[in-house]
């Protein structure tokens, strides 16, 4: 495992760093060719997606392994990319190779693996809070054979230039909340899916992969067989997806941390700033650097440890844990990004740097997938469960 991360960092730093700079201050599609020079380059090495079993051409890393490669990639915005295990891929990759039919594996995850073509998951709706699952409106009637879909999704990230959604809609109004929905595979050039646009972001429209995208489904009609095991079992494939997929994003969350505190320690001691003195003099300075060190450390221990413990108990049995990870890596993020911003002025704003990228794109990291503030409700009524709260006298 050791000679894996030292590959992945020499890699990163001989042939993407020097790639990030156009990344941050160009359209996506116009450096597109150049990345997919590294992905080939990446695929001969033998660094190519490694979360997937050595079937579909990756590495066959555990959770825990793949955390550990997720927070080195972490620490460039276009890490995972080159190495074909982005969001939203590679969940995609990881429920169609869990739950996909041979057919669906063949169409779709076959391509996906190889970095042929890309895909995205349309869940989250603008008349709904996304933040849980079973509210949506988006339908999914049956007609025969087919699904004839209807609705309206945003935040699809990455739909620009993807071969084909998941989309989650009801196909069972009058069922049970948490079987109410399903998953169905969907082409997107289907007759009556349209991008409405790719949504600004903190005034950063984004393209191809580095963008979130509006979506329109106006009666369209897929066959039966794009659907994503039963009826019904959307909610219950969507919780799977997220235990692990929560897990890749801390550790990317770190891995960006870390790369924000080796900036923030480099421009601290850069003396060119002011003649004879350097910013890390600065007893504020100090305290920025040695918090963001203990936060850093404590995070990347308690996501490694809560990766083991899915691997061992199953994700179900440490949902407390996957929901703490995901509320506290996301807090440390925003802290480390902001002291980093700090120490750096003005520069910080610029896209000269990844600090102004990240801290537009991860503020979210505290929305998506729940908002903190539902994980700790969640988290924090369970704990006081355990001591009796809501108990008749």
């Amino acid at each position: 495992m050791s000679g894996l991360l030292e590959d992945i960092r020499s890699f990163l730093d001989e042939r993407v760093l020097p790639e990030e700079h156009a990344f941050l201050n160009r359209p996506f599609a116009e450096i597109a060719p150049r990345l997919t020079v590294l992905r080939t380059e990446a695929k001969r090495r033998g660094l190519w997606a490694p979360h997937l079993p050595a079937e579909l051409g990756g590495r066959g890393l555990s959770l825990t392994q793949f955390a550990h490669v997720s927070a080195l990639l972490g620490e460039t915005p276009i890490g995972h990319y080159v190495l074909n295990c982005q969001a939203p891929d590679i969940g995609n990759c990881e429920l169609l190779a869990a739950h996909g039919s041979p057919a669906q594996q063949a169409r779709w995850l076959a391509p996906l693996a190889r970095g042929d073509i890309r895909s995205c998951f349309a869940m989250t709706e603008p008349g709904y809070a996304g933040s849980n699952p079973v509210w949506m409106g988006t339908t999914a009637r049956r007609d025969a054979g087919d699904y004839v879909i209807d609705g309206h999704k945003w935040f699809t990230s990455s739909a620009d230039g993807a071969a084909f959604t998941i989309v989650m809609a009801v196909t069972a109004a009058d069922a049970a909340p948490h079987a109410r929905a399903s998953q169905l595979i969907v082409p997107m050039d289907t007759p009556g899916l349209s991008i409405v646009r790719n949504v600004r972001v903190m005034g950063d429209a984004g393209s191809q992969w580095a963008s979130h995208a509006e979506l329109r489904f106006s009666a369209v009609r897929v066959p039966a067989e794009n659907r994503i095991g039963e009826e019904g079992a959307a909610f219950a494939l969507a919780q799977e997806r997220l235990g692990p997929g929560r897990v890749h994003h801390c550790m990317r969350w770190i891995g960006i941390s870390e790369r924000a505190f080796r900036l923030m320690c480099q421009r601290a001691v850069a003396r060119e700033l002011s003649p004879g003195h350097c910013l890390g003099e600065q007893q504020a300075v100090q305290h920025w650097i040695a918090e963001s060190r203990a936060e850093i450390d404590a995070a990347r221990l308690l996501v490694l440890d809560t990766a083991e413990q899915i691997e061992r108990l199953g994700a179900r049995a440490v949902r407390d844990r996957i929901s703490i990870i995901k509320f506290h890596v996301a807090g440390v993020l925003q802290q480390v990004l902001d002291r980093a911003l700090q120490v750096h002025g003005a520069l910080g704003m610029t896209d000269d740097t990844p600090l102004a990228f990240w801290y537009r794109h991860e503020r979210a990291a505290r929305i998506y997938d729940g908002p903190d503030e539902v994980h700790k409700s969640a988290v924090g009524r369970r704990v006081l469960a355990s001591f009796g709260m809501g108990e008749q006298p």
